[in-house]
């Protein structure tokens, strides 16, 4: 299976029995509100989203390969861990690169919508 295969099939999984493997062990992550290095920091940010949100879904809307550079366009939807339990929909791409073994080395998540603006979902009523 190649990593387009497996990244589509962990987007269809997420975040359960995600391929850790395909990430270099000194990858970099950036999205909005994080930023780190290392896969262990990876699983670690993904296992806190299992944990804590319910009714996950990452709908994968493209992906597209240029050499080194994948580039994926999502939807992620999940359910907040609140009392009133508000749905959190989060719409962007990733641009993931890789080294000469396929190994993920870079995964950066761009949002369609500036943070204040996402979190401002959980707190609205009705």
């Amino acid at each position: 299976m190649d990593i387009i295969e497996i990244l589509q099939r962990d987007y269809q999984q997420f975040p359960k029995e995600q391929t850790f493997e395909i990430y270099a062990d000194d990858v970099f992550f950036k999205d909005p509100l994080n930023e780190f290095r290392g896969v262990t920091k990876y699983k670690k940010m993904i296992g806190f989203l299992g944990r804590w949100f319910q009714n996950i879904q990452l709908e994968l809307h493209e992906i597209q390969r240029d050499n080194a550079t994948i580039c994926t366009d999502w939807t992620l939807n999940m359910t907040c861990p609140l009392p009133w339990q508000p749905r959190l929909s989060i719409s962007g791409y990733s641009l993931l690169e890789v080294n000469e073994q396929d190994l993920i080395i870079s995964h950066i998540d761009y949002w369609n919508d500036a943070p204040l603006k996402v979190l401002g979902q959980v707190f609205k009523f009705g």
